[in-house]
């Protein structure tokens, strides 16, 4: 598929290198993942407008990549710029390659298919780098691999959905950072045929579905599907078809586990998820944040759990696939949950917890399926001895056991943490030291920030996973920079998104009293007692002295933005790929500037005592309505270039027990509640 998001043109690139004598000096070629080894020796007589012809060992065929759209095939090896081969009997992993550039020749040798695939990308980075800077390509030898097997993120819809060919254009996009798996949490967004009330009027076909994963298949990505299982299954269970299946007759939360009707049902949705994924491996079916009773069966929620897990992984398996499971509840049932991921628990309170409690596990570890993978996530400390002790009692136990990690959590707007960089890398590394097969990075839907804003945590994700502990966070986020938009990019003079970070996170609340925003929507007097008052006319200054640490904040947040504002402008001049992602950037600087002046404006409404300034500064807040309405108009036209903002008018909402906010309205006011309602207090002030 051409005009990946990722990606330029490389028929536009060769006919402006065609046009442009190169130097032939060495330039600064940086490839994401990094490879094994990389070694240069020089530059190379190639410019990149000089490959285009290859030279195929017999019975291989191109992989599916851009720039083997650009290539004609050659006749005779010596006249072909670039030879092409795959040995098995290279002593590297599987997806390994070997990439050469002599003086006027590049070889690519791979392991398998999936190598020559990834041969091919790192040659398009290569082709890249150079035309940037306009330089030939380097002389070099690369031998390349990757040290986890199974490298995949999670792509959660369960709130909204993007375009079609969205999807498209990311698979393209993770296929050129050899990322080799998608996890699709579909929730209702499987047009599913067996039970089809649980589907969404928005949701892609099976058909639709398994070409997509076709598509995916051609570059060794596997789509495999998440279907929630005994928990987080409002989506089905929010429907009056369903009521009589759940746990709770109040709660839409929780299946009952010991109601056969329960499993028919789940079996269904099992089985058209499948058909959508024809080429995955494995069927996630959840399992987490649950507690059951059984409709007071008597017996315990592990017991419970047990049960329903040994049902579901027993289709799984009769149906070809591997299933995977959240791991937390039979640690919380057990009581040994805690030091997991709190790191208040040293070594010896861990042991000692794990003493007291452990037996409770063991009581019940034949029931335990052998044929489960218990995927053991942690997002924010995956080192602490807790978390590895967890993982060992697996292990230990004959087990599989898989990590999954987080670039999204309950970030609003966009990613905090520097895109969690650094738990990602630790749980990669310490995946990779202890021989576990693979990694998931989860990307929640929860709160719902756009998802180009998850690329940076991807490209991590990609480096750690694949070439192991060669970064540090620093030269990630710089690489990050080269390879998403220019190689001139790479500069910390472009390094504006940790910038961003402070401003995202004082804004979710700036407008509210306490940590609020989720729970706007549930309290039918926020306006009032949620959304902080407004300057009294009579009473000047003393709105100003009750919210200085409030208003200080907003001083130092709209200064970042507007230098943020700069390096963004400075940055799409720059960008050779990759505009759509600044332009979110943009649109959550101005969103947040927007706020954040706002209050600023109070402030000067509030300490002015010359009546002309106070009766001016009065009608620029009562123009805050109008300019909040551009703005958000102006966001929603970038944000739907690739995102269906609003749910069906026939959608039902469900009861909405974690507080998500992408689950609160049917069309976007969820991402504006908080200034919806503080300026509908300005226009009743100050008057429309």
């Amino acid at each position: 598929m051409k005009n990946r998001l990722f990606a330029f043109s490389i028929i536009s690139l060769l006919l402006f290198n065609s046009c442009t004598e190169k130097e032939n000096k060495l330039g600064d070629f940086k490839l994401l993942p990094t490879p094994q080894e990389f070694t240069v020796n020089g530059a190379s007589e190639l410019a990149p407008s000089d490959v285009t012809s290859y030279y195929l060992q017999a019975g291989l065929a191109l992989p599916k990549t851009e720039l083997s759209e650009e290539l004609s095939a050659s006749e005779s090896q010596a006249d072909a710029t670039l030879e092409i081969s795959i040995s098995t009997d290279l002593d590297m992993n599987a997806g390994g390659y070997e990439l050469e550039i002599s003086k006027d020749k590049i070889r690519i040798t791979a392991k398998d298919e999936a190598g020559l695939l990834y041969g091919f990308e790192s040659l398009e980075q290569l082709m890249m780098d150079a035309n940037e800077q306009q330089v030939n390509l380097p002389v070099c030898s690369i031998t390349d691999y990757p040290l986890l097997a199974y490298r995949a993120i999670h792509l959660d819809i369960k709130h909204h959905r993007e375009t079609k060919d969205y999807y498209y254009k990311l698979i393209d996009k993770l296929a050129h950072y050899k990322i080799n798996g998608i996890i699709v949490e579909m929730e209702d967004k499987l047009k599913f045929e067996q039970q089809p009330v649980v589907a969404s009027a928005d949701a892609f076909t099976i058909e639709e579905w398994s070409k997509l994963s076709d598509y995916a298949k051609e570059r060794h990505i596997e789509i495999s599907p998440l279907i929630q299982g005994l928990g987080h299954a409002s989506f089905i269970l929010k429907h009056d078809e369903y009521k009589a299946l759940r746990d709770d007759p109040e709660s839409d939360w929780a299946f009952n586990p010991l109601d056969e009707k329960t499993y028919e049902v789940q079996f269904d949705l099992y089985e058209d998820a499948i058909k959508a994924t024809p080429h995955g491996k494995y069927l996630h079916i959840g399992g987490d944040e649950v507690h059951t009773n059984g409709r007071n069966s008597g017996k315990s929620a592990l017991e419970l759990q047990l049960i329903w897990l040994n049902k579901v992984t027993d289709f799984a398996e009769k149906h070809n696939r591997i299933p995977i499971f959240w791991d937390d509840m039979p640690l919380k049932n057990a009581g040994v949950y805690g030091p997991t991921h709190n790191t208040n628990f040293t070594v010896e309170k861990t042991d000692s917890l794990w003493a007291a409690n452990g037996q409770k596990l063991e009581d019940f570890l034949e029931q335990f399926p052998k044929n489960c993978i218990y995927m053991r996530w942690s997002y924010t400390n995956p080192e602490i001895y807790g978390n590895k002790k967890a993982m060992k009692w697996f292990t230990d136990n004959g087990l599989q056991v898989m990590g999954a990690t987080a670039g999204q959590t309950r970030w609003v707007l966009m990613p905090q943490n520097e895109s969690n960089i650094d738990p990602i890398k630790s749980f990669a590394v310490s995946s990779i030291k202890n021989n576990l097969n693979g990694l998931l990075l989860t990307l929640w839907d929860d709160d719902s920030p756009h998802f180009e804003l998850f690329n940076r945590g991807i490209l991590a994700f990609a480096e750690y996973t694949w070439s192991g502990d060669k970064l540090n966070k620093e030269a990630i986020k710089s690489l990050y920079r080269q390879r998403a938009f220019s190689n001139k990019m790479a500069d910390s003079s472009y390094a504006f998104i940790d910038d961003l970070e402070g401003p995202v996170a004082y804004w979710k609340n700036a407008l509210l009293k306490g940590n609020s925003r989720n729970y706007i929507s549930r309290n039918e007097e926020a306006k009032t007692k949620v959304v902080i008052d407004l300057p009294d006319a009579e009473a000047p200054g003393k709105w100003s002295e009750a919210h200085q640490e409030r208003l200080v904040k907003a001083k130092d947040a709209f200064a970042a933005t507007e230098k943020i504002a700069q390096q963004i402008e400075k940055a799409k001049a720059t960008a050779i790929r990759n505009q759509y992602t600044l332009e979110i950037y943009e649109q959550v600087n101005k969103l947040v500037q927007f706020t954040t002046g706002a209050l600023l404006t109070l402030e000067e409404y509030d300490m002015a005592t010359d009546a002309t300034i106070k009766e001016a500064l009065a009608k620029e807040v009562k123009e805050l309505p109008a300019k909040f309405k551009s703005l958000r108009a102006e966001l929603e036209t970038v944000y739907g270039k690739t995102r269906k903002l609003n749910k069906p008018d026939n959608y039902i909402l469900d009861q909405d027990h974690h507080v998500h906010l992408a689950n609160q309205s049917l069309n976007f006011d969820w991402q504006f509640y908080a200034e919806m309602l503080f300026l509908e207090k300005v226009s009743e002030a100050f008057g429309k």
